[in-house]
């Protein structure tokens, strides 16, 4: 029998929707197959977490729990025979007495009231010999790894989920790391047609671009010649690579701004900004030229830490 699902989740039936999928994540990710290859043990409980959080994590559902209308597997409850209570019976009015034995039906229950207990026991028992509705087919819920350039533009992907289904999903643009996406009728098949699909994304780190938001970070390299006098240098971004230009007399630390070329969270959506740092870069391995013009260089000992006076 399966068992209650806030109690498989660690919740008390009072907990929040951001609880309920904060609770689900966790035991998933602990539980997951992937994580725990063979090991029965864990895919049992990856399987009873997940049926809790087919219950409590959908709103209705988790509604209709609660309301006793389904049970911890999520079938619908059977009403059982309504508790009668009849006039003049136990459950009358207050100092209501049954029909004496032999009384006749001016004294106690008339004929009526007879026709009124039988219909509703029949009428009870016939409730409880109808077939249940025909229930939709179980949702399914994986957890895929996505590249991180695949879920700023967006793209198709037809995948192999680790019980060997393949699914075609359609990533859109600025996915964000543990959204879900829904892929509806692409559950188990059920006599009311099938469930949905369930997908939690993990974004995978890129070694390049950084993301908050709409917005896309990364650091250029530049040469000394480049920082002091200026001038055009290639960057990439998540749609190519662009050339820029380095101001004259740029530091390490200077932040140039390119609009428009960040992350569109969907189609609609304005796209972000991409911030590119340049980072001054000196020859590898020194270069005695330099050296020799630095030492004569008059400006070289020009103050820089003034910030850091009186620290």
């Amino acid at each position: 029998m399966a068992r209650n699902p806030y109690a498989v989740l660690g919740l008390a039936p009072s907990a929040s929707d951001s609880e309920i999928r904060a609770a689900f994540r966790k035991f998933a990710k602990k539980y997951h197959p992937d994580r725990n290859p063979d090991d029965k043990a864990s895919e049992d409980k990856f399987k009873e977490v997940s049926a809790a959080f087919d219950i409590v994590g959908d709103s209705d559902r988790r509604k209709k729990f609660d309301r006793g209308e389904i049970d911890e597997e999520g079938r619908e409850r059977v009403s059982p025979f309504s508790q009668y209570s009849g006039r003049g019976g136990p459950g009358g009015p207050a100092g209501a007495r049954g029909p004496a034995r032999g009384a006749g039906p001016e004294q106690g229950a008339s004929f009526e009231d007879l026709s009124d207990i039988f219909s509703d026991l029949f009428g009870a028992r016939r409730a409880a010999q109808r077939p249940p509705r025909p229930q939709r087919g179980r949702d399914v819920r994986y957890r895929l790894d996505v590249d991180f350039l695949d879920a700023a533009i967006g793209a198709k992907k037809r995948v192999t989920m680790p019980d060997g289904r393949t699914l075609d999903i359609a990533i859109p643009s600025g996915l964000d790391d543990g959204q879900t996406l829904r892929l509806k009728g692409q559950g188990e098949k059920g006599p009311a047609g099938a469930g949905d699909v369930y997908v939690e994304i993990s974004v995978k780190p890129h070694p390049t671009f950084e993301r908050k938001g709409a917005d896309i970070y990364i650091e250029a390299p530049i040469t000394l010649k480049e920082a002091v006098l200026g001038g055009k240098i290639t960057v990439p971004t998540i749609s190519g690579e662009v050339s820029v230009t380095a101001p004259k007399n740029s530091s390490s630390g200077a932040v140039l701004r390119l609009r428009g070329r960040g992350v569109a969270k969907g189609k609609k959506a304005a796209p972000g900004d991409q911030y590119v740092t340049l980072k001054i870069v000196l020859p590898e391995g020194g270069d005695k030229a330099l050296e020799e013009f630095v030492k004569q260089w008059k400006g070289a000992d020009t103050p820089v830490r003034k910030a850091f006076a009186g620290v």
